[in-house]
């Protein structure tokens, strides 16, 4: 005779989990964070390079170590055209990003809020500079400013910017948009609010976050251009402009100087509006 099992014992040997399984778990719980921590290590390895050769004691050639020292950081503007390039560049971004945001809001504004003919159709045209290679969007503004006999510079590279900023900022206002609820715009006209009261105290604070959004975006897509800025600066030099030419000679330690210079500027931007919104979320909990 067989003894029986006891039913205790039976269910501890049926669902009690194998080591395979737990061992697979385990190794799950461990490559997560190894792939993460490489993948960071490898985006940031560009970062960390250009940050410490902004610091190297170089010549010519800013490639090897050659020590530590401050004078490119106390001499950034000694390098002859590269502030006047990175100034271009910060004059061409703030002066696209403004009026693309402004055109952008307006008509991200009017695709979702209204009807009328072609909307489909506009609609359609504002994706086409995001998907259209750049290549062939920067040669072919070039070609109608060759047309119409307009002297490439300033003004041709803040209208190609704007021309292909206003796509992404209509994207990103057009979420924004489509988000609010009508019933707060039609409660502050229910309060004989007039339609640029409403605007102005309702609808634009609502917006706001997707219109500062939009352009943070736009001014990094224009500062950050080089492709289209090529075909249609002529003889103005900006920034990626001016790196580029550089590197067919040497690219010299101030340039990583101003690029370490911006992206601890970012980074300042970043941790300041988090704090700012930490602290604002704390005091409205403690209100409540």
């Amino acid at each position: 005779m067989t003894s029986a099992v006891p039913a205790k014992a039976f269910e501890q040997a049926s669902f009690e989990p194998s080591p395979a399984p737990r061992r697979r778990s385990r190794l799950r719980g461990i490559g997560l964070p190894i792939y993460t921590a490489l993948a960071l290590l490898f985006l940031l390895i560009p970062i960390a390079y250009t940050f410490v050769f902004s610091f190297n004691d170089s010549g010519k050639l800013n490639i090897a170590w050659q020590g530590f020292t401050l004078d490119k950081w106390l001499t950034v503007c000694n390098t002859q055209g590269l502030c006047e390039a990175f100034g271009n560049s910060i004059l061409v971004g703030v002066v696209s990003t403004v009026v693309a945001t402004a055109l952008g809001t307006l008509i991200a504004i009017a695709l979702v809020r209204y009807r009328f003919r072609f909307r489909s159709a506009i609609s359609l045209l504002l994706f086409l500079p995001m998907a259209t290679p750049e290549v062939v969007l920067g040669a072919g503004l070039a070609a109608q400013f060759l047309t119409l006999g307009t002297e490439k510079g300033l003004l041709t590279i803040i209208l190609a910017h704007t021309m292909f900023c206003i796509s992404f900022v209509v994207v990103t206002v057009k979420a924004r948009v489509a988000s609010l609820d009508p019933a707060l715009e039609e409660a502050g006209r229910d309060l004989y609010g007039s339609p640029t009261q409403v605007f102005w105290r309702i609808t634009f604070p609502l917006l706001l976050p997707g219109i500062a959004a939009a352009a943070l975006l736009s001014f990094a897509l224009s500062f950050d251009d080089f492709i289209i800025t090529n075909f249609n600066s002529g003889s103005v030099d900006t920034f990626p402009k001016f790196i580029y030419i550089a590197a067919a000679r040497g690219i010299p330690a101030q340039v990583n100087v101003i690029a370490s210079a911006v992206f601890l500027l970012a980074i300042v931007i970043v941790v300041v509006a988090q704090v700012s919104r930490a602290a604002r979320a704390k005091r409205l909990a403690k209100q409540s």
